[in-house]
C-alpha cells in the first residue's frame, strides 16, 4: 500500500506482485482507477466510478496513462478515452 497525492488530492494505492504483471488499483474516494486485470463491465454493473490504464506497472505510469476504459459514472465527472489520468484528477473535486 502506498499514499499517492496528485494535485492536493490524495488516493490510496495498492499494488499486489504477481507472476506477469502487478495487480495496481488507486482509490480515491468513490473513484476507483485500475489497471488492465479490471473489467470495466463488472464496474458499470456495479455502479461504480472507474476508470482503466493498460499496460502500467507503477502508480507513476497510471498517472501519465492514457484512460482506456471508463463507467458512465467517471465520465460524468469529466473523464474521456484517451484523456491522461493526471489530467483527468486534476480536473476534478473528489
Amino acid at each position: 500500500m502506498e499514499l499517492i497525492e496528485i494535485g492536493g488530492k490524495k488516493a490510496l494505492g495498492l499494488k499486489v506482485e504477481l507472476p506477469n504483471a502487478p495487480l495496481l488499483l488507486m482509490i480515491f474516494g468513490e473513484l476507483v482507477i485500475g489497471c488492465g486485470y479490471i473489467s470495466i463491465e463488472a464496474m458499470e454493473k456495479l455502479g461504480n466510478c472507474a476508470c482503466v490504464v493498460k499496460g502500467v506497472r507503477s502508480f507513476e505510469d497510471m498517472l501519465n496513462a492514457e484512460i482506456a476504459g471508463l463507467t458512465s459514472k467517471a465520465e460524468k465527472l469529466g473523464a474521456r478515452k484517451g484523456m491522461r489520468v493526471s489530467e483527468f484528477l486534476e480536473r476534478i473535486e473528489i
